[in-house]
């Protein structure tokens, strides 16, 4: 297999800030879609782009791989599954492999100035548990995260890292369709339940009849969510 693609050539889609840029915010797609396509559905559901005055929206492209649940076939995937359950082993090496790039654009936003208390990481689907990984197994300093239609396996790496940890860990934002028939609500109820349980504090959201989807009232509620952990930097913080 070809070596990993390092993150200055994943392909990233931004909104930029109108005002000046004091924040940063990671969207992570879900399997098969793409940095734009990420930000192109939002823009339909919202009927306009989530965008912010202070805070830059990066929309990266996981590189194509092959992917099991498509029987080998190639997909822009953040890593691999053996299969779309929560009752199975999770595929660590691809996992870990992504971490790494991730981490890089992260630094990356650190290296024009940005504090990591002020970058969110968050995504859909397979998005939203590549999120966690990113931030509870390696970086517990970020501002928090958001999941939207997401899971963790049972025997997560996730949660055993949190529980050989100490400190303060990011909030999780979390949003499942109660009509959900590939990632299942009662799968992302349970993530909820374990991550509270291992000390994170945790806001979930469910939605009626909502299915593996974004919707418009999520999308107002994680901006909502978003402004209170990213909040504009009054001019005395600036200095």
């Amino acid at each position: 297999m070809a070596a990993p693609l390092g993150s200055a050539r994943l392909q990233r889609c931004l909104v930029s800030p109108t005002g000046r840029h004091s924040a940063s915010l990671v969207f992570l797609h879900g399997s098969g879609d793409s940095g734009k396509g990420l930000r192109r559905w939002i823009r339909e559901v919202l009927s306009q782009d989530l965008a912010f005055q202070h805070i830059k929206v990066i929309y990266p492209t996981a590189p194509a791989r092959p992917y099991t649940p498509l029987k080998g076939g190639i997909s822009n995937v953040w890593f691999d599954r053996f299969k779309i359950s929560n009752d199975c082993p999770e595929h660590l090496e691809s996992i870990d492999v992504m971490c790494q790039v991730l981490t890089e654009l992260i630094d990356d936003e650190v290296k024009t100035g940005i504090k990591k208390n002020r970058i969110l990481v968050g995504g859909f689907s397979m998005g939203g548990c590549m999120a966690m990984h990113l931030a509870y197994r390696n970086h517990q300093d970020v501002a928090g995260v958001f999941a939207l239609s997401s899971f963790l396996n049972k025997t997560s790496a996730v949660y055993q890292a949190l529980q050989k940890s100490d400190g303060v860990r990011p909030e999780l934002f979390q949003c499942h369709g109660t009509a959900d028939e590939l990632v299942l609500h009662s799968w992302g109820e349970e993530t909820n339940s374990m991550l509270k349980s291992l000390g994170v504090s945790t806001k979930f959201h469910s939605l009626p009849g909502v299915y593996h989807e974004l919707s418009k009232g999520e999308l107002e509620k994680l901006k909502s969510w978003i402004l209170t952990k990213l909040p504009q930097e009054t001019e005395r913080q600036i200095e």
